[in-house]
């Protein structure tokens, strides 16, 4: 068939038929991408080529192997998604300067040049479906079979992500097994002389892998705005690019870079290929994108370069149907499990801590970065025990607002396991302004002791001091550390210092940084049910917290909502941090 410009896509003619036989559930958005097609179809101006479709699809199988050195057959998703990209063609009349004959001068002509529809192709699927793999043959083909092809590039959050691309065309180097490849890494007839690797014209070399007949390299290039702005490249594969920093848009930098490239040459069209499972950090840069391909996708404006396919489920309740995990992972039972998916499913039940995690990267559903940090049994207190005379350390969240000014004292027992106390304070006012059922919650953290109201309409810092010291002798704790929070906490800790020494004093400056690694560390003691509280306030306060993870995997304490105080625990937070600093203090 060749070019046509009326013809139906092959694989996207079997796809199309089969959602709608109601074989293949879609969401949403992959609706709407088959709208945009079912529109390029139509239009007389866009053109279809099956013999460059099928001609990928033969070199892959053909050539290539998967990193355990099996055979490769390409998935449907992938005949699918290729399909966008070396399918559709348009034309353009351009002025190119054809040489004259005898080698002496020439003229310009206007000549018909066929060009790549698609130069950039977005894929948001589940975890689990293959997708660098789908990038790994993109950039196999660009590397071997056209010869235009110069500088490419893959990239990733980190290089490990990065290896998931390379490693199947170092894989394919080493296992050669098409004419293709065998000729590239074994040598030719040209050249028969010489060493094997003075006759390999396919390596991987220190820069990257390099095909030396074509002068085409393929490099590796970290996820940073500074490394990747200013390339020249032809073919791009972005991995994992919802998950990068979030304040930097690799995509755009390198199509800076790549559309400089465009000239007037026949085969100098760049391409771009950003894959991704949905991300769990909100407001970046990602999601920036996200509002711009949702815009392409109901037509709000006209953009047939970009390819948009955008797995995930439309509703959450649609968690608990197997029948619909289809729409957030097309390569389900063949790339991964229907059982993974549904231990999955269990683990976010039974783990807060992972559901947000779990919900977006398998099921497509963008989720905040923040999740309940303990469970509802890790806040379920304790039998009533005293600590007399016990050594402790101390821990401070203060405040003169409407927040807690928090103390929480940690108790180091002989079996790892740590007692908890703490005390807080709130003025007049804030207890006022409170609606009558938090007035009724509040009432009983004061019945306890654990809540102590100060008068005034703003928080005395000395005489806080001054009720806490009282508390401290009549219960004859014996404070050997004192770890703080800086913010508002001068006045306080320059008493402290004065009155108790200098020692054993720490300044806990709060962020994911700090936070993350004694927040995972309490977190497993409240899993062994060894944070031994008996409180109402600090199940409180414990049932308030979520936490916020950076790019790095590092998380960081927060309240969802300004009434859910969390100021026990981030108090309870920088007493562990004490501790941990002043442990001889304890032997």
């Amino acid at each position: 068939m060749s070019l046509s410009n009326t013809a139906t896509p092959i694989y996207y003619g079997q796809f199309r038929d089969a959602v709608i036989r109601g074989e293949i559930p879609v969401n949403r958005e992959i609706s709407m991408e088959m709208n945009r097609i079912d529109d390029l179809i139509a239009n007389p101006g866009i053109w279809y080529d099956d013999e460059a479709i099928n001609g990928f699809i033969a070199f892959c199988e053909n050539e290539l192997t998967l990193t355990n050195g099996e055979d490769l057959h390409l998935l449907d998703s992938f005949k699918l998604w290729s399909e966008q990209i070396f399918g559709w063609y348009y034309f353009v009349e351009r002025s190119v300067y054809v040489p004259s004959p005898d080698g002496h001068g020439g003229h310009y002509e206007k000549k018909r040049i066929k060009k790549r529809l698609v130069n950039k192709q977005y894929l948001i699927v589940a975890r689990g479906s293959a997708k660098s793999m789908y990038a790994s043959c993109i950039q196999n083909y660009f590397l071997n079979v056209d010869t235009a092809t110069t500088h490419q590039v893959t990239t990733a959050p980190t290089m490990a992500q990065a290896e998931e691309v390379m490693s199947p065309i170092r894989t394919a180097i080493t296992r050669a097994r098409g004419p293709l490849y065998k000729f590239l890494t074994e040598g030719s007839l040209q050249n028969t002389t010489g060493s094997r690797a003075n006759r390999c014209q396919l390596a991987s070399t220190k820069k990257g892998i390099q095909n030396f007949l074509t002068g085409s390299i393929l490099e590796v290039r970290p996820m940073s705005i500074d490394k990747l702005q200013g390339l020249r490249v032809k073919i791009a594969t972005v991995d994992e690019w919802l998950s990068g920093d979030v304040r930097e848009d690799p995509i755009g930098a390198l199509e800076q870079g790549a559309a400089k490239e465009q000239g007037s040459a026949e085969n100098n069209d760049y391409l771009i290929v950003a894959i991704s499972s949905e991300g769990t950090v909100r407001n970046g840069s990602g999601d920036t994108i996200k509002m711009e391909l949702s815009d392409i996708l109901k037509g709000e404006y006209y953009n047939p370069h970009v390819s948009i396919w955008w797995y995930k489920l439309d509703d959450i309740e649609e968690v608990n149907n197997p029948d619909m995990w289809l729409k957030a992972n097309p390569n389900l039972g063949k790339t991964v499990t229907y059982e993974t998916y549904q231990l999955e499913v269990e683990r976010a039940e039974k783990n807060p801590a992972a559901r947000n995690d779990i919900l977006a990267k398998r099921f497509g559903i963008p989720m905040e970065g923040y999740t309940y940090y303990f469970t509802y049994e890790e806040t379920l207190p304790h039998r009533k025990r005293e600590f007399w005379k016990m050594p402790c350390s101390l821990g401070a969240d203060l405040s003169q607002g409407d927040d807690f000014c928090a103390f929480t004292f940690l108790f180091p027992l002989s079996n790892g396991s740590f007692g908890v106390k703490t005390r807080n304070y709130i003025t007049e006012l804030t207890l006022m302004k409170l609606p009558a059922a938090m007035r009724t919650k509040y009432d009983q953290f004061m019945k306890e002791g654990s809540l102590v109201v100060m008068p005034g309409t703003v928080l005395d810092m000395m005489e806080v001091y001054e009720d806490l010291d009282n508390h401290i002798s009549e219960r004859e704790y014996d404070v050997r550390c004192f770890g703080f929070d800086p913010y508002n906490a001068r006045e306080f800790v320059e008493r402290w210092e004065r009155e108790n020494g200098p020692f054993g004093i720490e300044k806990v400056i709060q962020g994911a940084k700090t936070e993350s690694v004694p927040l995972g560390e309490l977190k497993k003691l409240s899993e062994e049910r060894m944070l031994l509280f008996d409180e109402d306030l600090m199940t409180f306060a414990m049932g308030n917290c979520i936490t916020l993870e950076d790019t790095n995997g590092n998380r960081k304490l927060l309240k969802k909502r300004y009434d859910q105080k969390i100021d026990a625990v981030a108090a309870m937070m920088d007493a562990y941090i004490a501790f941990k600093l002043n442990r001889e203090a304890f032997e």
